[in-house]
């Protein structure tokens, strides 16, 4: 069926639909949660022995809470919620951040990581040539590599796109190309006419006999797609999974969301970045004016690690009986190790040249290092965190950033701060238009904190800017799915990939300045003080922004 014929009215229907699942599902967690406060409140006051023991239990999660290896803004925020409000904390508490109850979650996790990422082969020739050029570098992608189990590359192109549209279009030309198996892994899927391309794209691959899979995030999703979206893609030979069922029950782990994005085309070609399989990232609709994304493309070795992740959160997904073996998992990280003979029938002169040309391609890419990472709420390693402090810190003359939210820890604020002081050029693009108010606000509210100690804030007028980008000293970069607040640090499953050296940074530094071109610097307005209600206001939401 083509795009343009695609049924609209289904769509309308199927997007009302997935609202109201998303509605009923959220209504029948908080009555599960307000009967559990209600419970928990009605025994405290009519028994005795039960409210010393709801104290007693307080006060032991507080200790246990202050002796954890987290940040003190999500260590005070519960501490206070429980020793302000003991019934309703503590339930919270138990329902949500309790580490026991997810004990078997991490377990099952961390065995499977170690299972595909094990099957990822490191270059130690690659860190050492990366010392010699630059060790502050190096020490992060060594960290990276130690603490997260993910290799350094040399031998990988990247191409960097300043939009989702350019992004999708160079997905749809990579998409025909392949040969083995196209792998999807997004935290939503709309299924209207920028996702019905893909669709056309990948039922024409199966037709050729190419395996396809998508994972998509059912939280990110409710409310673009019903269930039966499942249904519509095996009809058409593609392999679909939803990771982490929304569930009215108060279950602890459905707090965290897969918000990774990443496409995976014969182990060989990778993409991610800040947008998802849905018309407002590719400018089809403008719910907040224009959206402005970013993302990259890597063709080469360290496609592998792309390829390695989906798998992993794919053998997760689903029963042990239904996951791939060890042998098939090998198969496709190793897949691009053996590319087709794109040379096909030529003449022996031509395909010399090919050859020689190829050749020198890769002499050149062995001076850029490129490696994917991800971070996963199952371990207590913060990664993506510690990715962005260390570039903060290592930062010399300058580091642009660019994020939807802006939610920030003590230590990235500290930082932040710090460089700033000591005279870098730290510059932070924020959205002009928000997407969700009181995120929005809390957001705003850490300006003058910035400011004052020398950091410059953009908002991007146009509308929403989405990209997750951070550039430095034009030769080290990231870009990938992880905002700067505490959902994308601490409980969401994301994915980045660090950059040094090659003209994408170039490319990436002019995309920064295309951006401080078209936005309102509003340095200069939080720099003064603000009202004592709007101090208060923001206090309150700051507080508990950890929970949002």
């Amino acid at each position: 069926m083509n795009s343009k014929n695609k049924p609209t009215v289904e769509k309308r229907i199927a997007n009302r639909n997935g609202v109201r699942r998303f509605i009923l599902v959220w209504l029948s967690f908080l009555l599960e949660v307000f009967f559990l406060i209600w419970i928990t409140w009605i025994f405290s006051n009519s028994a005795e022995w039960f409210a010393v023991g709801l104290r007693v239990l307080a006060l032991l999660l507080v200790l246990g809470i202050f002796s954890q290896y987290k940040t003190s803004a999500l260590k005070m925020t519960w501490i206070v919620l429980i020793m302000g409000f003991p019934v309703m904390g503590v339930t919270l508490y138990l329902m949500n951040d309790w580490s026991w109850a997810t004990r078997r979650m991490r377990a099952r996790f961390s065995k499977m990581s170690e299972q595909v990422l094990s099957k990822l082969e490191r270059d130690e020739e690659a860190l050492a040539a990366l010392e010699k050029q630059d060790k502050s570098v190096a020490n992060l992608a060594r960290y990276i590599q130690e603490y997260g189990g993910f290799p350094l590359y040399r031998d990988t192109e990247v191409e960097y796109h300043d939009s989702g549209e350019k992004a999708l279009e160079e997905q749809l030309l990579a998409i025909a190309e392949a040969k083995r198996f196209v792998f999807l892994e997004y935290h939503a899927f709309e299924y209207a006419e920028g996702f019905w391309q893909l669709e056309e794209a990948l039922a024409e691959r199966v037709a050729a006999g190419v395996e396809v899979r998508i994972l998509y995030d059912d939280v990110g999703s409710i409310p673009f797609i019903t269930t039966d979206f499942i249904d519509r893609m095996q009809e058409r030979g593609i392999l679909c999974r939803r990771f982490n069922p929304a569930s009215g029950r108060g279950h602890l782990f459905m707090n965290h969301r897969d918000h990774r994005k990443i496409t995976v085309i014969d182990g060989r070609v990778a993409f991610t970045g800040g947008y998802n399989i849905a018309n407002e990232y590719f400018n089809i609709t403008h719910p907040y004016g224009h959206w402005k994304d970013a993302g990259v493309k890597l063709t080469g070795s360290a496609a592998k690690s792309f390829t390695a992740l989906f798998l992993e959160m794919w053998n997760i997904t689903k029963g042990k009986s239904e996951n791939d073996t060890d042998e098939q998992m090998l198969h496709y990280i190793t897949a691009g190790d053996h590319p087709e003979d794109v040379f096909g029938m030529l003449d022996d002169k031509l395909q010399q040249q090919r050859i020689e040309a190829r050749d020198a391609a890769a002499v050149l890419l062995r001076e850029n290092f490129v490696q994917p990472y991800a971070d996963s709420p199952m371990d207590r390693e913060p990664l993506a965190e510690n990715v962005y402090i260390g570039m903060i810190e290592r930062a010399k003359d300058y580091i642009y950033i660019s994020t939807p939210y802006l939610i920030l820890t003590d230590e990235m604020t500290r930082a932040m701060s710090l460089a700033a002081k000591r005279g870098v050029d730290i510059r932070i693009v924020t959205p002009g238009i928000p997407d969700k108010k009181t995120v929005y606000n809390v957001t705003r509210s850490y300006y003058h904190g910035l400011v004052r100690n020398g950091v410059r804030i953009f908002e991007y007028t146009p509308g929403f800017s989405h990209a997750k980008l951070f550039v430095s000293d034009d030769c080290v970069a990231t870009c990938g799915t992880i905002n700067l607040d505490f959902r994308g640090l601490y409980l969401h499953f994301e994915d980045g990939v660090l950059l040094y050296k090659g003209d994408v940074i170039e490319k990436m530094r002019a995309d920064f300045e295309g951006m401080f071109a078209v936005s309102e610097d509003v340095t200069e307005r939080y720099a003064t003080g603000r009202s004592r209600t709007l101090r208060f206001g923001q206090l309150v939401l700051r507080m508990f922004a950890p929970l949002l």
